[in-house]
């Protein structure tokens, strides 16, 4: 089943009087429980992919689906709502609150939508926050947490209103090699567990190593598609 799909979509960003082409007429669906690698080098257009998957953005041309619903005529406040209930975000820059505990930043979201009573709400918290190995450190704050430990939290908060689609943008970039495959294979885990999507958009030969389907752009075109076989 396709959970997101790009009919010819074109992306042309203005900078002064210069028109900047990011992406030139891609198309592709993304079906569900897929562990989709967006690759490609700087300025290849797959950050943008993963913008306007997420509804962070608009294209210039073409359409955009999300469950069979076309999206891309909605506008910025509906944008905002189908992003809300059905898609979560990991950062390369983790993106959490400093001031505010693990269990408060992935608490976050689920305040924001406003379904859930405070004891439900600590409930899911502590068991997405068990589930990415950090039970023990859900009332520490991200300066008194290692870098892979943030993603974690930044994993979880993507995760604690079990979304059907997770965008994850270089999320390897600020960890080292060990932690960054630690985080890889926690979110495969996840994946194969929970039959989330995930998708990475990265230039990281690790991150494509761990994808099951590999996605390559350059110059705002696509390359190649091919799905991986599991090892």
């Amino acid at each position: 089943m396709s959970i997101a799909k790009l009919e010819n979509v074109h992306k042309v960003y203005h900078i002064g009087k210069i028109d900047f082409p990011a992406l030139r007429g891609i198309s592709f669906s993304i079906e569900e429980g897929e562990f989709l690698s967006i690759a490609g080098p700087s300025g290849s257009g797959k950050t943008t992919v993963l913008n306007l998957v997420g509804c962070l953005d608009k294209p210039s041309r073409g359409k955009i689906f999300l469950d069979d619903k076309d999206i891309t005529a909605l506008p910025t406040s509906k944008l905002a709502d189908v992003r809300r209930k059905n898609i979560g975000f990991v950062f390369q820059t983790f993106n959490l609150i400093p001031v505010l505990t693990a269990m408060e930043n992935v608490e976050f979201p689920l305040i924001l939508e406003g379904r859930h009573e405070a004891r439900e709400r600590r409930h899911l918290v502590e068991e997405i926050l068990t589930e990415v190995g950090l039970k023990d450190f859900i009332h520490r704050r991200p300066n008194e947490m290692s870098g892979g430990q943030q993603q974690r939290v930044a994993v979880a908060r993507a995760l604690v209103k079990k979304p059907k689609l997770v965008l994850a943008d270089e999320p390897t970039a600020n960890l080292d090699s060990v932690t960054g495959e630690e985080i890889l294979q926690l979110m495969l885990d996840l994946n194969q567990k929970t039959s989330t999507t995930f998708v990475f958009s990265t230039h990281d030969k690790m991150v494509m190593d761990f994808a099951r389907r590999i996605i390559k752009l350059r110059d705002g075109k696509i390359e190649s598609d091919q799905k991986v076989k599991t090892k």
